[in-house]
């Protein structure tokens, strides 16, 4: 039976640039050129619109941009072409999605009173258009266009694009077209990569329809799509993104009461992403970090994608700790995309977790689920982007504006005070505007 590469580390032997050097991420494999090419591609399509698009996706993907309107005829072609548990599943998981996003979508606040007469409140209201990006690659991942796309539909976005690379046939897998129904969005776009995301940043028009330029870009992707949404956001007046979106991640906090073989199966689910993809085991016992590496290797054997996670498992770490308390210190420090706890103490450990995408608590609560159909969004921060991100939400979509209203009697009040403060500043206008409020 071969080995798995787990690295296992000691972490109270560590010093503070061992316990930096425990919890780095692995180096990512991408090619020298990404930036060089995602600026030419850019400048091309900034120049020549869909013209330059067209011409990259064909070049790139082997075929041209194409819009694929979501009528009844194509929707039900596509419920003919997959088994009915499969429309039903993705029906569920739809309808899930959905009924946490509007049960946790903020709402304007109450008026608050600071000073008498002066009254303040923040309100929520959707952006205008949302690029949302939908991995294709090895397999249609019609699960992240339901997370983005009916989050914004809640939301309120009024223009949601939806942009994924063309299967190797240049069409489009059934799944896809039943999860664009469910997300009531009008179209699908096959086109993929950076061509797709310089489309939804200078807008592009094509025979068959417009992509129209976006005010946010939302969704992961590959080396060339994540440099693509930053070189995007860089851009004067370019749309703003959403979070880091790199390789998979995954840290399991476990003591002597977790089930081995549910913590191995969690490891292998998101090592079987791709072999960038980073997983890593934290525990204070060693019988039970022995009983899980065992378990590994006897899942591995009959993995389809043993060898993708063998490679992944090249980058992953077993940390041994004291206690728990301290696999919560090591938690906050990595900032992990996802955290599994299974643990006697599960619940109580969330209380001292700080930073993390998306929390499982206990052995039923697997992070598959929360991939597919539990409701909250898998689009999650990675590369530690958890310490200061959150996952998507339909606050995501939305910004807040201050409201505000002053009576005569809390301009009287607040007025004088505001025209000294910008007299201490040197802004002689900006207290002369006050003033006028006073004197009224």
């Amino acid at each position: 039976m071969a080995t798995t590469a787990f690295k296992r580390i000691d972490w109270a032997s560590l010093d503070a640039a061992g316990r930096k050097a425990a919890l780095a991420r692995p180096r990512q494999r991408t090619e020298g050129r990404v930036t060089d090419v995602v600026r030419e591609i850019f400048d091309d399509v900034q120049t020549r619109g869909g013209a330059a698009v067209a011409d990259w996706a064909i070049k790139l993907d082997k075929a041209p941009p194409r819009r694929i309107a979501i009528t009844p005829d194509v929707v039900a072609a596509a419920r003919d072409a997959l088994p009915p548990a499969d429309t039903r599943c993705i029906r569920i998981a739809a309808e899930n999605v959905r009924v946490f996003h509007q049960a946790t979508r903020p709402e304007d606040t109450a008026f608050v009173e600071t000073t008498p007469g002066v009254r303040s409140k923040l309100v929520w209201r959707p952006i205008g258009a949302a690029g949302l990006y939908v991995p294709g690659g090895s397999a249609p991942l019609f699960s992240s266009l339901l997370m983005l796309a009916i989050p914004a539909q809640v939301a309120g976005v009024r223009q949601r694009v939806a942009v994924t690379p063309p299967s190797k046939d240049g069409g489009v897998h059934p799944a896809m077209i039943i999860a664009a129904a469910e997300a009531e969005l009008d179209a699908l776009w096959l086109v993929g990569g950076a061509q797709a995301i310089a489309a939804m940043t200078f807008g592009a028009t094509f025979d068959d329809g417009e992509i129209v330029a976006c005010d946010k870009l939302f969704g992961p992707g590959n080396a060339y799509v994540a440099e693509a949404k930053k070189y995007a956001s860089s851009l004067p007046g370019g749309p703003s993104v959403d979070m880091p979106a790199g390789p998979s991640e995954l840290l399991v906090i476990a003591d002597g009461s977790a089930d081995p073989e549910i913590a191995a199966a969690d490891l292998l689910s998101q090592a079987e992403h791709d072999a960038d993809a980073q997983v890593i085991l934290v525990c204070d016992s060693t019988a039970t970090i022995n009983a899980i590496l065992e378990a590994v290797e006897e899942q591995l054997e009959t993995l389809p994608r043993a060898e993708i996670a063998r490679a992944s498992l090249a980058e992953a770490r077993i940390i041994k700790v004291s206690d728990t308390a301290t696999a919560c210190e090591v938690t906050n420090l990595y900032g992990p995309e996802h955290l599994a706890i299974q643990t006697e103490d599960a619940e109580a450990l969330v209380a001292s977790i700080t930073a993390a995408g998306a929390v499982f608590v206990g052995r039923f609560a697997a992070e598959t689920l929360g991939d597919y159909a539990a409701g909250p969004s898998h689009v999650l921060p990675t590369d530690g982007g958890a310490r200061t991100l959150g996952g998507i939400t339909t606050s995501s979509f939305m910004t807040t504006m201050s409201v505000q209203t002053v009576t005569e009697a809390g301009a009287a009040v607040l007025a004088p005070v505001a025209a000294r403060l910008a007299r201490l500043e040197g802004l002689e206008a900006h207290a002369r505007a006050a003033d006028l409020r006073s004197a009224v």
